[in-house]
């Protein structure tokens, strides 16, 4: 079982969730300027994504990174921006209307309450968006949410890299050498980053036996605060040992 727990607009944890940043300073940009001009495909125009770039500062997405080989910026080459934008009009938290992405009555209200619009943001986009459809192969990996979040919950509370965490769930590591690579890109792709993007866990890049780049996972203060899991038990048992 998967339970969010209610947070107060003050708790400092929320401070590491780029989506929820993403989600309010969108809103907030909406409510300040009567609205954000959209293209004729309804996609949020240059200005504001640019914009966006500067001030959401979306960590491995920064202003820098996104204009190193793009001298302008389109919503669909900034990912975050465009599920953020996907998210608050699914959440009725924003709509369209004369060719402009107004704030509704509840998305503006919800600007001053960041505790409330985590609530509303993040378990939405965890457990009910396909994250398959927007990942590099269009593909689903085996399993559920329940079965993720409670195994990672004990696998990463003292940090695992990304190739234990895959061989946990699927028995086996996947390599470039034994090509079945493709399966943990999958996985990654569905459940490690979107973790990443809510703000849940964090990583580190270190460098393997064989040279290459690996990420090793750790949960961050605010999945300790958010999310009560049914392997919760477990880590009591385990500091207690």
């Amino acid at each position: 079982m998967i339970a969010f727990r209610d947070l107060p607009d003050d708790a400092p944890e929320l401070d590491l969730c780029p989506l929820l940043r993403a989600a309010q300073m969108t809103l907030q940009y909406a409510v300040e300027h009567g609205g954000i001009e959209l293209t004729q495909t309804k996609a949020f125009k240059r200005v504001f994504v640019h914009w966006a770039a500067e001030h959401i500062n979306w960590p491995g997405m920064g202003y820098e990174e996104l204009f190193r080989y793009n001298k302008v910026l389109n919503e669909y080459e900034f990912p975050p921006l465009e599920m953020t934008h996907f998210l608050l009009t699914q959440l009725k938290l924003g709509r369209h209307y004369k060719g402009r992405f107004k704030a509704t009555k509840k998305g503006a209200a919800l600007t001053a309450h960041r505790g409330k619009l985590f609530g509303e943001l993040v378990p939405f986009f965890l457990l009910s968006i396909d994250h398959g459809s927007y990942s590099r192969f269009g593909e689903q990996p085996a399993g559920n949410w329940d079965t993720w979040l409670n195994v990672i919950n004990v696998e990463a509370d003292h940090g695992a890299n990304e190739k234990q965490i895959f061989k946990t769930f699927y028995g086996y590591e996947a390599s470039f050498a034994e090509g079945n690579w493709r399966e943990a890109a999958v996985f990654s792709s569905c459940v490690l980053y979107p973790l990443e993007w809510s703000g849940l866990l964090d990583h580190i890049e270190t460098k393997g036996a064989d040279g290459l780049t690996e990420r090793h996972y750790v949960k961050t203060d605010l999945w300790r605060s958010a999310l009560s899991l049914e392997t919760d038990g477990m880590l009591s048992a385990i500091q207690r040992h």
